[in-house]
């Protein structure tokens, strides 16, 4: 009877430490789906206004100590170029610039860019026109070089979006291409998030 008792107590104690590492685990992984919602819930908590501001480092000019910021957004967009190989690489200075002088996230016109064109891969002839910028049925738009098409590009997703509250992939897409189901959206979204 003790015998019999003893492997009950072992059988008891076998149990309860599986139920034990089960809860852990359980309580490990309700953990780690929270801090992904969470994260989740701020990147939504920040979508009304993802391209409203620039991502320029601070300049105090009202500080007498002197503080130099190291601007890797133009090394960040050189290093995306590079990797899908897009003649926009020795054009991610002018970017930034046109980016902060039009006051909007430094990452839209690439974000856009990977999404109309594959980075410019994929565009009409000698059109440097990388944003699918006024190319509609037969009609398209080309520039001259690329200088003109990030700048006429910059001016008017400031004028014709962004000053008129569409300050969201999806608020733009809604004029930038009408008929997209959201894939447009979907997809400068998702080269937003790459380019982080």
């Amino acid at each position: 009877m003790l015998k019999k008792g003893f492997i009950y107590f072992v059988l008891f104690i076998f149990l309860a430490g599986i139920n034990f590492f089960l809860t852990v685990k359980a309580f490990a992984v309700f953990d780690k789906q929270a801090q992904i919602e969470k994260i989740l819930s701020d990147i939504n908590e920040d979508k009304n206004s993802q391209f409203y501001s620039s991502n320029a480092p601070i300049n105090n000019k009202g500080s007498n100590t002197e503080v130099s910021l190291a601007d890797g957004r133009a090394a960040n967009l050189k290093a995306f170029f590079r990797k899908y190989n897009s003649p926009l690489y020795n054009w991610a200075d002018k970017i930034v610039e046109v980016s902060d002088f039009y006051q909007f996230d430094y990452r839209l016109l690439p974000a856009i860019a990977m999404q109309e064109s594959n980075l410019c891969r994929v565009i009409p002839d000698d059109s440097h026109n990388c944003w699918g910028w006024g190319i509609y049925g037969t009609t398209v738009t080309k520039f001259d070089s690329y200088d003109e098409a990030i700048e006429t590009v910059a001016k008017g997703i400031k004028k014709e979006y962004i000053d008129k509250g569409l300050v969201t992939a999806s608020a733009i897409m809604k004029k930038y291409t009408p008929p997209s189901q959201g894939s447009w959206a979907h997809g400068v979204n998702t080269f937003l998030r790459a380019l982080e």
